[in-house]
């Protein structure tokens, strides 16, 4: 057989009933059932040309972009936010087993010891709320934050615990909250990705890329990530050799090709395939522009505290700062480092978490003044928190009190704050018990976290569907969620 006639037989081979039935589902029926999940949840069909192109949302939006601040290994709210004088009364003593008794902890073993806040507290602010000195920048904005302080977790662990929060499940495969808002609502500069992701700290989170992965939604919505040494975007710059004119050549051959295979087979994944291509082309001078920070001014540099050329919190702030300006719908930070078990010096509350305090205090305010300053904040949601909480009690490994002091892991209650898009200013939401071990009020779930930031950027969560595995997949899963609309300005 010749290529001609190997090319007819392949022609063919893509027209007999039994290929028609067994791609259906994955070809003209995903098709149709893409179709579906957008009449369903009433938002506009995809342009599988322009897959990311401006989507009208389900209603009148409060904010237009997300930057999401991720500590990963999650910071102590008992030595920041949650003022707890009992606890700090108790220090020293015997864990109670009332909190002891038919409970998991990723290193707690027999009976350990209830400690203090290593770290005064003070009122700050018109309404005089608490926050200890850890945060002297930061605390300029606390009437302009808003808190929720009964986060709960189902996940002890980071890598799950990090899945849960940022794509609603614990398990892998699935799409991460930046996808899915992309998804929903596109962005507004076709020349960059509308979900991008800038990682500090030295490691990316323990669940790895898969927290801003797209999961099993189209993987044009999964994050890009940008880096502050060396090429902003892996593989953007031209080979040895290729020039853009012929980078562009190139390119426009390939998209040839496939505009003439999805004119053969059909495929919507072809037609995003030359959208891609397109797009990394454009990105090869809009993400060096967005990502020089040479071209900020001296006195934003003081500002931020920022090294241009270095991976650091700081760079990455004022970076999220230039991307939403230019219309990036979703901007994801993960600053790594905030696991303080106390079995180290790094991971000590007295010497590692202090430094890593002090790196993110000064750009995370100053990201917030820059944005109010610009007249950003109103239309930016700004969202800080880790995957969960520490324990009331000193950790000690193997029933064996450390050297250093440290806080276990603890899903049951931890502190977020919101800030901009849309939230109350100055509202604290939920309180704990005396010693920070429970809520006593009203919990929230992940779950409920995301329905409200999806309802801040005008999407209704029970809407929000894609087709896979058989199901209406949707952020928030199938369990029962709430939207906190006490925390809505």
């Amino acid at each position: 057989m010749n290529l001609w006639e190997s090319l007819a037989a392949r022609r063919l081979e893509y027209r007999t009933r039994r290929h028609f039935l067994h791609e259906s589902l994955t070809g003209l029926g995903g098709f149709w059932l893409v179709q579906q999940a957008a009449a369903n949840s009433e938002l506009p069909a995809i342009d599988p040309a322009r897959p990311t192109a401006p989507r009208r949302s389900h209603f009148a939006p409060k904010a237009k972009n997300v930057i999401y601040l991720h500590m990963a290994g999650s910071p102590s709210q008992l030595e920041l936010f949650d003022y707890k004088p009992e606890l700090n009364r108790l220090d020293g003593q015997d864990c109670p087993q009332e909190f002891l008794e038919g409970k998991r902890f990723a290193f707690i073993r027999g009976v350990p010891q209830l400690m203090g806040s290593l770290f005064p507290f003070h009122q700050t602010g018109q309404a005089g709320n608490w926050i200890s000195d850890r945060l002297p920048r930061f605390e300029k904005w606390m009437d302009e934050a808003c808190f929720i302080h009964t986060m709960q977790t189902d996940q002890f662990n980071h890598g799950p615990a990090q899945l849960l929060l940022h794509t609603g499940n614990q398990n892998l495969g699935y799409g991460s909250m930046g996808s899915w808002v992309t998804y929903g609502l596109g962005s507004e500069n076709q020349d960059l990705p509308g979900f991008m992701v800038l990682v500090s700290g030295g490691h990316t989170p323990d669940a790895g890329k898969s927290v801003w992965g797209s999961g099993f939604l189209p993987s044009v919505y999964q994050g890009v990530q940008c880096r502050s040494e060396g090429d902003p975007v892996l593989f953007l710059s031209n080979p040895a050799g290729i020039d853009r004119q012929l980078r562009r050549e190139i390119i426009s051959a390939i998209a040839r090709i496939d505009q003439q295979t999805y004119a053969e087979f059909g495929d919507p994944e072809t037609v995003t395939r030359i959208a891609q291509y397109e797009l990394a082309f454009r990105m090869q001078v809009s993400a060096s522009d967005v990502l020089d920070l040479s071209q900020e001014t001296a006195a934003t540099h003081a500002l931020y505290g920022t090294e241009p050329g270095k991976e650091s919190l700081a760079n990455n702030c004022l970076l999220a700062r230039r991307l939403v300006e230019r219309g990036v719908r979703f901007v994801q930070l993960f600053d790594w480092g905030w696991d303080s078990h106390g079995a180290g010096e790094n991971e000590a509350l007295n010497r590692g978490f202090k430094q890593k305090c002090e790196q993110m205090d000064r750009p995370v305010s100053a990201l917030l003044t820059d944005l109010s300053q610009r007249g950003l904040l109103a239309e930016t949601l700004v969202v800080w928190g880790g995957e969960f909480g520490r324990t009331p009690m000193r950790e000690n490994r193997g029933g064996n009190v450390m050297t250093f002091k440290g806080r276990d892991h603890h899903p049951s209650a931890f502190t977020i704050w919101l800030a901009g898009g849309g939230v109350r200013p100055g509202f604290h939401y939920g309180q704990t018990d005396p010693i920070g071990y429970s809520p006593i009020t009203q919990p929230v779930h992940p779950r409920d976290l995301h329905a409200t930031i999806l309802k801040l950027l005008g999407l209704d969560a029970k809407k929000l569907i894609y087709p896979s595995q058989g199901l209406n997949q949707k952020l928030v899963g199938v369990k029962e969620y709430r939207v906190v609309e006490e925390i809505l300005g």
